[in-house]
């Protein structure tokens, strides 16, 4: 028995079903069978061809991922319920104390603070009293080790093999996570398995995880062990300005960019970009160094943001007001540090881009890694930048306090 349809007040009876009568009035829609044919993009076209996806299924998507992704920041970077500012999480493991000479540091380079770890290390001359063990992002956010080192696709120039830093294998205790790592200490770990960490291989302990307390250590507290003793990056004389430029630059550029970039808010995210570019701004017009004509932990700070600027900031974390080059002042002060020996071995331009991009997944969903702009490359940073003859004259850090 044919069915019947009501449309407005006519009843409608089919013809009867045949196979001429299904070709001329039920057209068959088929889907590519190319197994070339991305399967979405076949189903999409079936829906509603060329045009775009229908306003609600849009609007659902936006829902969707907006729960999704404030899912995924609220564990990548805890933010501060009532503003949706970024809130770093403090370290566990402060103010280190020890007289082992085993000690073991592991870092991960794509981290501004684990690379100020490394370049205390290597101007302090400590490369071998210190072993360094390289972690790599693994895709779920996590430090992770390789079995083997891999190799580099761009050594900068002077610099040997054996001295620039590249993931590898945990050297200390053979771990496959840095998670695993934590977990040896007395007594386990639950928390955030951070770098860089400073570990004591006599004691099965974690000395520190606190970057700066670490490079204060570096700096003064191994000479004993260091092959560079002489050198002193935060001398008596400037120790309370290297600290007023502390409370400067770490909240408003070192983890400034960070509070752009994780920014749950509009507002929290116009206010971190504010004092960002403001406090860049002043920095800008300052003498060579930050102490003046002398290399401190405060400029050791400073530079590791600076480095990933124009590379990952700019972009990945919305910090697009102006590119480090757009600083003239800055950007010499960046070649300037990076062109200290030993420095440069320790700038994995690589493995910094690969490390944000394709990594953190809910700012880069696609995890493509753009090019690494011209003004980063080694032959760039290398150039000639004539800050020798500036003037030492330092100005009031006063000034500079927002």
């Amino acid at each position: 028995m044919p069915t019947s349809s009501f449309l407005g007040s006519q009843l409608i009876h089919p013809p009867p079903f045949t196979t001429a009568t299904r070709r001329h009035h039920y057209p068959t829609v088929t889907m590519s069978l190319n197994p070339n044919t991305n399967p979405i993009t076949a189903l999409t076209n079936l829906l509603w061809g060329k045009s775009l996806p229908p306003n609600l299924l849009i609007s659902t998507a936006r829902t969707a991922w907006s729960a999704g992704w404030h899912l995924m920041m609220s564990q990548l970077a805890p933010s501060n319920p009532s503003t949706g500012g970024y809130s770093r999480p403090a370290s566990q493991f402060r103010r280190p104390t020890t007289t082992t000479q085993n000690l073991h540091l592991y870092v991960g380079l794509p981290c501004p603070w684990a690379h100020r770890t490394l370049i205390v290390r290597a101007l302090k001359g400590l490369e071998t009293a210190i072993p360094v063990s390289i972690a790599g992002a693994g895709e779920d956010g996590s430090w992770q080790f390789k079995d083997t080192n891999y190799i580099p696709t761009v050594i900068p120039e002077n610099s040997n093999q054996d001295d620039y830093l590249v993931p590898g294998p945990d050297k200390a205790n053979r771990c496959k996570t840095l998670k695993e790592v934590y977990n040896l200490r007395r007594g386990g770990y639950n928390g955030r398995s951070t770098v860089p960490m400073l570990w004591d291989c006599d004691r099965n302990e974690i000395v520190c995880n606190e970057s700066y307390d670490i490079i204060e250590m570096f700096n003064s507290g191994l000479n004993w062990i260091s092959s560079n003793p002489g050198l002193d990056l935060s001398p008596p004389p400037l120790k309370k300005r290297i600290d007023e430029w502390k409370k400067i630059i770490y909240p408003n550029i070192n983890n400034g960019v960070y509070r752009c970039g994780f920014a749950q808010t509009q507002e929290a995210y116009d206010v971190a970009v504010n004092e960002l570019f403001t406090t860049l701004d002043m920095v800008d017009e300052h003498c060579r160094y930050l102490c003046g004509d002398t290399l401190t932990l405060a400029d050791v700070c400073l530079f590791t943001t600076l480095i990933r600027f124009d590379l990952v900031y700019n972009v990945l974390f919305k910090c697009t007001k102006k590119k480090m080059i757009e600083y003239p002042n800055l950007n010499g002060y960046m070649q300037d540090i990076y062109q200290i020996p030993k420095v440069a071995a320790t700038c994995n331009l690589g493995a910094i881009m690969d490390g944000y991009y394709k990594i953190l997944f809910p700012l880069n969903p696609g995890s493509i890694r753009p090019v690494v702009p011209s003004a980063c490359e080694h032959d760039m940073l290398t150039r000639p930048h004539n800050r020798e003859s500036m003037s030492s004259v330092v100005k009031d850090v006063d000034m500079l306090v927002l």
